[in-house]
C-alpha cells in the first residue's frame, strides 16, 4: 500500500512516475486564468492567520462546510474567533473522501508549510499554530508565495473600467514573475443589469469618449482593449450563460442599447442580441491583436434568492446548467470565422455533458493557423477533479490532438492554489503514463517527455505569445 501523499502521490505505474519527476515537475507555471487581486500582490500582503488566508472568499470550501452542518456563521460570519472557524473546516476535512478539497488541503500544507500531517479536528490547534508562525515571517508574504511555486505568469480578471494601477506597478517592480490583465467586459454586455445606465457612464469616463449609441460603444470598449493591451493583456474572458447567440440585424441591435440608454425596459432576449453582436465585434477586435478568447459556457449563478441578498455573488450558491446550445454556438462561431473575426479561442463548459459537444465542434473551426486554434478548456469548477480532469483529458484524445492542449488553471482567488496545478500534473502524468503501460502507445520517453512539457507550460506560453 503507497502512503498517502507521498513522492509519488497519485503516479501509479514506473512510466508516470517518470514523466513526472523528470518532466512535469520542474516546470514553470503560467496560471492564465484566476480571481486574485492584484493590489494584493503589489502590497506584498501578509495574511494574519491561515483562517483569513484558507476561508476568506472561498467559496468551495464555503459549500463544503455547509453541506458537513457548519453554520453560516463559522462558514461567512466575522464574529467567530478566527480558529473557530478552522476548527469547524478541520472538522470538516476528513468528512470530504473522495472531494478534491481533501487532496489540495493536504498539498497546500505541504507545499507551503511543510506540514504532512493530515488536517482534522484533533490537530486542528496544532497545525493553526504552526500555519500562523510561518505566516508572520517575509518568507509568507503574497509575492513570495507566488515566487515559491515557481509561477512565471499570472492572469488576473479585470473590468474594462479598471485603471489597471496595480499591474503597471508591479511591471516596473517585480521582475520574478508577470502579473497581466485579462479583458472581461461582462457588465459592458449585461444590459438587464440594475446598475448598467451608471456603468456606460463609467465606461464614458475612463475611455474620455460620450458613448450616445452602439457605436460609441464599440469603440470606448476598443479603446479600453489598446490600453489593457499596452499593460500586458494578451487574453480575454467572457462568461455566457443562459443563452449563447440569437441573430439579430443591426439596426435592431442599434435600437436595443439606445432604448436602454434612456432606461428602458427589456426582455431577455433582446439582450441575447445584443450580447451576440457586440461579442462578435469584440471578438474581431481580439484577433487583430492576436489575442486569446475565453469562452465560459454554462454556470447557472446566485441561485438561492435568501442567501444571494445576504452575502451577493460568488458565496457558493452556483451550480452547472443543463442547457442546450450546440447550434446556437455553432453558428456563432461560424459568423465569427467567415468575417475574420475568430481569434484564438478555449471553449470551457461548466456541465461535463458538454466536453464531447464542444470537442467535436471546435474542430470544424481550426484552421491551421495555429496548433489547437480553437482549445478544448481544461477542467472548470465543479469538472477541476481528477474524474473531471480525466474525461476532459479523454475526450480531447478522443476528438482532437491532445498533444497540443494548453493545460491547467487554478481558477482562484487564494494565494494557495497553485499547487492545483501539481495536482493536475500528476494526473496527467498518470494519465498518459497508464496508456503506455497498457500498451496503447509506444515507450517513446523522448517524445512523451516533451509532451508533458509542453503541456505544463510550453504551449500555453506559445499560445498566448509570452
Amino acid at each position: 500500500m503507497k502512503s498517502f501523499l507521498g513522492e509519488d502521490f497519485l503516479l501509479n505505474s514506473d512510466t508516470a512516475r517518470t514523466l513526472y519527476h523528470e518532466h512535469a515537475e520542474g516546470m514553470p507555471i503560467i496560471d492564465y486564468h484566476n480571481h486574485l487581486d492584484p493590489r494584493a500582490i503589489y502590497e506584498d500582503v501578509r495574511f494574519d492567520n491561515i483562517t483569513e488566508l484558507w476561508l476568506g472568499g472561498d467559496h468551495y470550501k464555503w459549500r463544503a462546510m455547509r453541506s458537513n452542518g457548519i453554520r453560516e456563521d463559522y462558514v461567512t460570519g466575522t464574529w467567530p474567533d478566527p480558529f473557530e472557524r478552522f476548527a469547524a473546516w478541520a472538522g470538516t476535512v476528513p468528512r470530504l473522501f473522495g472531494n478534491p478539497l481533501y487532496h489540495w488541503t493536504a498539498l497546500e500544507l505541504l507545499r507551503f508549510f511543510d506540514i504532512d500531517t493530515p488536517l482534522s479536528e484533533d490537530n486542528a490547534r496544532e497545525i493553526y499554530d504552526a500555519c500562523n508562525e510561518r505566516l508572520h515571517t517575509p518568507e509568507f508574504s503574497v509575492r513570495n508565495l507566488i515566487v515559491k511555486m515557481n509561477v512565471k505568469e499570472l492572469c488576473t480578471t479585470d473590468d474594462p473600467v479598471s485603471d489597471l494601477k496595480f499591474h503597471r506597478l508591479l511591471h516596473q517592480q517585480e521582475d520574478r514573475f508577470k502579473v497581466r490583465p485579462t479583458f472581461r467586459p461582462d457588465r459592458a454586455m449585461n444590459l438587464l443589469r440594475e446598475d448598467y445606465r451608471y456603468y456606460i457612464d463609467e465606461l464614458s469616463l475612463v475611455s474620455e469618449l460620450r458613448i450616445n449609441n452602439y457605436e460609441d460603444l464599440v469603440k470606448a470598449l476598443t479603446l479600453r482593449l489598446d490600453y489593457f493591451c499596452e499593460n500586458g493583456c494578451r487574453i480575454a474572458d467572457l462568461s455566457l450563460e443562459g443563452g449563447i447567440y440569437m441573430e439579430a440585424s443591426e439596426l435592431e441591435v442599434h435600437r436595443i442599447f439606445e432604448h436602454r440608454l434612456i432606461d428602458g425596459s427589456l426582455l431577455p432576449e433582446q439582450e441575447l442580441k445584443f450580447k451576440s453582436r457586440l461579442l462578435i465585434d469584440l471578438a474581431r477586435e481580439y484577433r487583430k491583436r492576436d489575442m486569446v478568447m475565453q469562452l465560459h459556457i454554462g454556470a447557472m449563478r446566485n441561485n438561492n434568492p435568501r442567501m444571494y441578498e445576504r452575502l451577493g455573488p460568488d458565496a457558493g450558491f452556483d451550480s452547472q446548467d443543463d442547457m442546450n446550445y450546440a447550434g446556437q454556438l455553432s453558428e456563432l462561431l461560424g459568423i465569427m470565422d467567415e468575417s475574420y473575426a475568430l481569434p484564438k479561442t478555449i471553449l470551457y463548459c461548466l456541465n461535463p455533458k458538454d466536453f464531447e459537444m464542444l470537442a467535436s465542434l471546435m474542430g470544424n473551426f481550426q484552421d491551421g493557423t495555429h496548433p489547437g486554434k480553437l482549445q478544448l478548456g481544461p477542467a472548470w469548477w465543479f469538472n477541476d477533479h481528477k474524474r473531471g480532469m480525466i474525461k476532459q483529458m479523454e475526450t480531447l484524445c478522443d476528438y482532437g490532438v491532445f498533444a497540443g492542449f494548453v493545460g491547467m488553471l487554478t481558477d482562484s482567488r487564494s494565494f494557495l492554489s497553485f499547487s492545483r496545478h501539481e495536482y493536475f500534473r500528476r494526473i496527467l502524468c498518470d494519465f498518459v503514463g497508464d496508456a503506455v503501460e497498457r500498451g496503447e502507445y509506444p515507450a517513446d520517453m523522448g517524445f512523451l517527455g516533451q509532451m508533458i512539457e509542453d503541456i505544463c507550460y510550453k504551449n500555453i506560453k506559445s499560445y498566448m505569445n509570452l
